[in-house]
């Protein structure tokens, strides 16, 4: 009997979200596959719900992708031979969240991904484009290969998505209230990113990960709303300049940059 492929399912989540799509997504291979999950740490973690001024202090050095001090993986890790590593990851302020970026730029990055292809899985708003054309930056930069990617977003339109992240974000609300539905990516999306976890182990086995992308775009892996394309590259455009602006002010936690 041949040798089950080992897979890492690499990811941070501070709500919990995406450790949730990440299990539903993993759920039909348990039994034909060898997975391992480890989370990206921060040595101080963030909290959440965010308090609002840790929030926004939070985004010049996500904005400007500079790096803070991360927990060491298990030793034991590098041990192994992985045959895929799925990579899950959210969007701060248009860009990576701060502890994968962080990830990324370290060390570790370098001696577990090099060589390695990745498939990536966002759990996002509704905005990611601008995030994940900088992990395939990162990726490249440490010689692994980008072969796939998923992206579920909140389906709510933007100005409900909003609202609901707001409320979710500083009160800790995920679930709907008497005027406003459930916040993040629905649940009945999140259970039924089962679907692609059998393609994935599919094209694993028979060496053919090139063709990936196109089996997970049929089923629905990404889907793009071109006003929000728009929207977000004015956003990214706004978020430097401010980031500049706060960072001239001091460094994070500097009471100068209130």
């Amino acid at each position: 009997m041949p040798m089950k492929p080992r897979i890492l399912v690499l990811y941070y989540s501070q709500s919990g979200q995406l450790r949730s799509i990440l299990d539903h997504l993993t759920d039909p291979i348990q039994t034909e596959a060898v997975i391992d999950f480890v989370q990206i740490e921060s040595e101080t973690p963030f909290p959440f719900p965010w308090k609002v001024y840790h929030f926004f202090d939070t985004m010049p050095e996500t904005v400007k992708r500079l790096p803070i001090a991360m927990k060491r993986l298990p030793e034991a890790l590098f041990e192994h031979h992985y045959d895929l590593v799925i990579l899950g990851y959210q969007p701060w302020f248009l860009n990576p969240s701060l502890p994968v970026t962080s990830f990324m730029k370290g060390s570790d990055a370098a001696r577990l991904l090099k060589g390695k292809p990745v498939v990536t899985v966002i759990g996002s708003r509704n905005m990611w484009l601008h995030a994940q054309e900088k992990i395939k930056e990162d990726l490249a930069a440490v010689g692994a290969s980008l072969i796939g990617n998923i992206a579920l977003t909140d389906s709510n339109t933007n100005i409900i998505s909003t609202l609901t992240v707001i409320r979710w974000a500083f009160k800790g609300q995920k679930e709907a209230s008497r005027f406003l539905p459930a916040a993040g990516v629905q649940d009945a999306d999140i259970r039924s990113t089962s679907r692609f976890g059998k393609p994935i182990l599919t094209h694993l086995i028979s060496d053919r990960l090139g063709q990936l992308q196109e089996a997970l775009l049929q089923q629905g892996a990404v889907q793009l709303k071109p006003g929000l394309v728009l929207l977000e590259r004015r956003g990214i455009t706004n978020f430097r300049k401010w980031a500049d602006y706060i960072r001239a002010k001091g460094g994070p936690g500097d009471p100068n940059r209130a």
